[in-house]
């Protein structure tokens, strides 16, 4: 009874605390910066990084060339989770159109994904048959954060802007060339319809 109450406390506080964020539900980088992207000489994408995955493996991002990519960072007791629901519908419908989302946990907003990585891929697979690929549990702000998320957040890594990680489930769009296309707050829903044109596009 406490546990169930204590998730639902901090599913009620972390919708008030997202409630107050204000800003753009869907940042766009705009055509003239991606295509200053490609003309630069060493410009970093995310081919350049390998991440460990849930079950301890080696993911090459550099496999996904030519993919669309979504990234989000996840979390088991957050207000957010059934996300989980239409991410795996989301990949479902697209995985065969050269599209795949990633997902990495993270404990970084009210301690909302403390398991372990078994644990957290044992609730992904039981609660919402989560199949797309799920990494190990990392840190996604502050100065521990993941050399990955160094890149997707800071602007002297991606060459396009610094974005701030609200919460659970902000979503980064990649393109084909592996660098950043969109940006999307966490309380946008993976089935928007800017989502979807996007990776139709």
């Amino acid at each position: 009874m406490k546990t169930s109450m204590k998730n639902f406390l901090l599913s009620i506080s972390s919708l008030f605390m997202f409630a107050c964020f204000g800003g753009k539900k869907v940042y766009t980088v705009d055509e003239s910066t991606k295509e200053k992207l490609t003309t630069m000489e060493d410009v970093k994408s995310i081919y350049d990084f390998k991440v460990e995955t849930i079950s301890g493996d080696t993911l090459d991002l550099a496999t996904l060339k030519g993919k669309k990519v979504l990234i989000v960072n996840t979390a088991s007791k957050c207000g957010l989770t059934p996300q989980f629901e239409q991410l795996e519908a989301l990949y479902q419908q697209y995985k065969d159109q050269n599209f795949v989302i990633i997902g990495f946990p993270s404990n970084d907003f009210m301690g909302q994904d403390p398991g372990t990585n078994e644990e957290i891929a044992e609730f992904c697979q039981l609660n919402y048959g989560v199949s797309f690929p799920m990494m190990a549990k990392v840190v996604v702000k502050g100065k521990d954060k993941h050399p990955l998320y160094q890149y997707l957040t800071e602007k002297a890594h991606n060459q396009i802007d610094d974005f701030d990680i609200e919460w659970n489930f902000q979503k980064f769009l990649i393109n084909g060339n592996g660098t950043i296309d969109k940006v999307v707050s966490p309380r946008t829903l993976p089935n928007t319809p800017e989502i979807i044109d996007w990776i139709k596009a």
